[in-house]
């Protein structure tokens, strides 16, 4: 059986609805950007959001998030974004990211997500079967 990749990454265009009339992507894109780059490590650890939420009852609620912005992307630009576990813990994950541009690799936007399990509402533990998927040690 293959490793558990450590980070994950997607692949996408800046779209024209994405950026102001200069063609400068508009700051808060740069946060679902990282999301896309975050359920796609989720994804690639065995495991979707939907399914945590489903089968479990529970959610990953943002309970903080940075951006620390280098260079800006334009429209059209080709870019990678990839996420990977920075720090966690049976109640809570942080995530990193990275966005660059895909011609020349230059860093665009870094940055992290906190996320605190919940299950109706109130913080709680994250099941034994999502140790490994996470990182949890």
């Amino acid at each position: 059986m293959p490793p558990i990749p450590d980070d994950a990454e997607v692949r996408f265009r800046v779209r024209y609805a994405e950026t102001d009339q200069m063609g400068v992507v508009y700051h808060a894109n740069y946060l679902v950007w990282f999301e896309m780059a975050r359920t796609q490590l989720c994804r690639v650890r065995g495991v979707t959001y939907r399914d945590i939420e489903k089968n479990d009852g529970l959610n990953l609620a943002v309970a903080e998030a940075s951006c620390r912005y280098h260079q800006p992307a334009r429209y059209d630009d080709e870019l990678v974004a990839r996420a990977w576990f920075k720090h966690t813990h049976p109640r809570m994950i942080t995530f990193a990211y990275e966005i660059r541009r895909a011609e020349d690799n230059v860093l665009l936007a870094s940055g992290e997500t906190r996320h605190v399990f919940l299950k109706d509402g109130k913080p709680a533990k994250s099941p034994a079967k999502y140790f490994d998927l996470f990182g949890i040690a």
